[in-house]
């Protein structure tokens, strides 16, 4: 790149004044934002996503599954372009930050490039994924998962919110069922940036998180079934109690993850007994469980350990018992070459910066599986993210996206 391409930075204030702009809709009493996939706030959103690119000269494009695609076009059109992607859904309780500020992060590149009067050799397009976060419809990542080919798009326009209504005529009814295939095309390289969601950079007084890769996640739903009866008369050694086979099943999920410190993560995130009343031993019970580690090896060593645990308390309590897989996101590495990008982005523009492994499922996931793929984390305070109290300093948000732009322009021009 020539000196003015490296000496380019983003309008910090912009940015953050568009985050605000952003925040606005689906705003929440307590300052966060609850703009769920594929309702009127949403719409709202990814209109005005729309019109801030088309006045950056872009062209916006729409998939089958409700991707976008705003497009600025190179010197050479047919070369593939370089992506910066994220989203703009949120969790009901959500931040302001979380997937949006990587797609912000992208408008402002094109809106800067506009006024610099930039050309680079290949496209570059800003994306944006439709339902990340999995609240109203999952499953999470479903549009990068339709266009990476990881998810059908067919048993995905199935899928129903809790009022039933299904993921194709929300798409319809809100004019976001596009006319552009939902599958995957060339591109010579993605970028997401994020606030990282936990407290690592933060710890480390870092801004810039260089993303290697991505833990695997599996999710599971662990269901047991004993015997219901009397709370009184029924002597505790002679009931089959699902209850009791589930606590100590519960305790071995932390220990393994504590056997696999300082990666191994696990998560019980509902727990639940029927019928439900305090007089009667349960005839069912049931947790919801999220096992992470950054090693395939080590996920599948915590998945037989946890197997052969719910058989031995199925065995020694009279239960009947399964471990059902519901979700499965791959251990994954990113693509050296964007890895490299982001570090010597990092290090020209004079940041503190790390490796890091990301702990959170995002839409370069799914992209890596098809494309060059990276990502860059930015500090968020005390690690808080999904709550409305997430926040970010709008200097380390600068700096993220000032590193992703060099890295852009290191891949476009």
């Amino acid at each position: 790149m020539n000196s003015k391409l490296l000496d380019l930075r983003i309008q910090g204030e912009r940015l953050w004044d568009a985050l605000m702009a952003m925040a606005e809709i689906g705003a929440t009493p307590k300052g966060g934002c609850n703009r769920q996939a594929m309702t009127d706030e949403d719409k709202a959103g990814r209109d005005l996503f729309t019109r801030w690119c088309e006045q950056a000269g872009a062209t916006v494009a729409v998939d089958a599954i409700g991707n976008l695609f705003a497009r600025r076009e190179g010197r050479l059109p047919e070369a593939p372009p370089v992506m910066i992607g994220s989203h703009l859904d949120t969790q009901i309780t959500g931040g302001k930050f979380d997937g949006v500020y990587g797609v912000l992060s992208g408008v402002e590149i094109l809106r800067r490039l506009d006024e610099a009067g930039v050309e680079t050799s290949h496209p570059i397009e800003v994306a944006v994924w439709t339902n990340e976060e999995g609240v109203r419809f999952a499953p999470a990542m479903m549009g990068s998962g339709v266009w990476s080919g990881a998810l059908d798009l067919n048993r995905m326009y199935q899928a129903t919110d809790s009022a039933g209504i299904s993921l194709e005529s929300e798409l319809r009814r809100l004019g976001c069922k596009g006319q552009a295939p939902a599958e995957a095309r060339p591109l010579k390289a993605a970028f997401e940036a994020h606030i990282e969601q936990g407290p690592i950079l933060e710890a480390k007084g870092c801004q810039i998180g260089v993303v290697t890769g991505a833990q695997g996640v599996r999710w599971y739903d662990l269901d047991l079934t004993g015997e219901p009866c009397h709370a009184g008369p029924t002597p505790m050694e002679m009931r089959r109690d699902p209850v009791a086979g589930l606590l100590p099943l519960l305790g071995h999920c932390y220990d393994l993850a504590a056997r696999h410190a300082p990666w191994g993560r696990a998560t019980i995130g509902d727990i639940g007994a029927q019928p439900g009343s305090r007089n009667t031993v349960a005839e069912k019970a049931h947790a919801k469980i999220d096992m992470r580690h950054p090693e395939t090896a080590v996920l599948d060593q915590m998945e037989q350990s946890l197997r052969a645990s719910v058989a031995e308390a199925c065995e020694s309590g009279k239960l009947q018992g399964s471990l059902g897989e519901v979700f499965r996101m791959p251990v994954t590495e990113f693509a050296p070459e964007c890895v490299q990008a982001v570090r010597q982005a990092a290090k020209r523009l004079n940041y503190r910066h790390m490796d890091i492994v990301s702990g959170a499922g995002h839409d370069s996931v799914n992209l890596a599986a098809v494309a060059p793929a990276g990502m860059i984390f930015v500090p968020c305070e005390n690690g808080i993210s999904h709550n409305e109290e997430e926040s970010a300093k709008p200097e380390d948000l600068e700096a993220g996206a000032n590193v992703l732009l060099q890295a852009v322009l290191s891949m476009a021009c």
